[in-house]
């Protein structure tokens, strides 16, 4: 599909489908072409393919990179449940980073929509992803609440009139990250996914640092690229592409050291 076409795409979540260690085709998966509707019910399909070279390579881990792979992977699979306690919390936890002068009625309410989800009940946006979603969320909201408080209220660039919602759209960026490091395999078969459980392993919270780096960096794609939400995929594949660049980087030893990392401080 043109990246300028029908900008939203959804397919079932990988790990839903696939075992670990199996090789995701995108033919295979239920594409759904459409609106903004269908953002953030599944993984947008805005990601280049696996290269032709890395189709039958893996890369070896230490015991260390394992444990820290399984962790990951164990966050993965859990999916968001609106009738767990924890759940329920963190949600509330959410609201109150993003909107901390405003009392929030209920976890079904009309008020969720000013943060970017597609109806009243956040819970059936997390439907083909999970509960690691909310955490990057927060994660971004705990740790750089300045970056995070922008991007939620547009408040930085000339913006479009027709914005990409912001919590669906995070939702979105967690898939794609979680498919560009190639997370579903039980050794990583790219150089990029490699690379990052290097940084995994001396962070564990090195997913949830680069979703931060990510957002930041998609929202400079946005306003680089004068996008409107039709163009939505057109800017994830950009952000990917650039994510991927910078991981690659030589003198890279920490994520901190990404290019991108200085948008969070700004």
């Amino acid at each position: 599909m043109d990246d300028r076409e029908g900008s939203f795409v959804a397919v079932r979540r990988i790990s839903q489908g696939l075992e670990r260690g199996s090789v995701y085709n995108s033919s295979s998966a239920e594409a759904v072409p459409g609106s903004a509707a269908w953002l953030g019910r599944g993984l947008s399909c805005v990601c280049a393919q696996r290269r032709d070279s890395d189709a039958n390579s893996t890369f070896d881990l230490t015991p260390a990179q394992e444990e820290c792979l399984q962790s990951l992977q164990n966050r993965i699979d859990v999916a968001y449940d609106s009738t767990i306690p924890l759940h329920q919390e963190a949600l509330r936890d959410l609201w109150k980073l993003a909107f901390p002068e405003e009392e929030l009625h209920g976890l079904i309410s009309e008020q969720w929509k000013e943060m970017g989800w597609q109806g009243k009940d956040p819970s059936t946006d997390f439907r083909g992803g999970g509960f690691i979603s909310l955490e990057n969320l927060l994660y971004f909201a705990r740790n750089f609440q300045k970056s995070f408080q922008d991007l939620l209220r547009k408040q930085v660039g000339d913006r479009s009139v027709w914005e990409y919602p912001f919590a669906v759209a995070g939702i979105n960026l967690t898939f794609m990250l979680i498919q560009m490091l190639d997370l579903e395999a039980v050794k990583p078969r790219t150089i990029v996914g490699a690379t990052f459980l290097k940084f995994l392993s001396e962070n564990e919270y090195a997913f949830d640092l680069l979703y931060c780096i990510a957002f930041k960096l998609m929202d400079q794609q946005w306003l680089s690229m004068r996008a409107s939400y039709m163009e939505f995929n057109a800017v994830m594949k950009s952000t990917r592409r650039q994510l991927e660049r910078e991981l690659m980087l030589e003198d890279i030893m920490q994520l901190e050291d990404l290019p991108s990392y200085a948008l969070l401080n700004q």
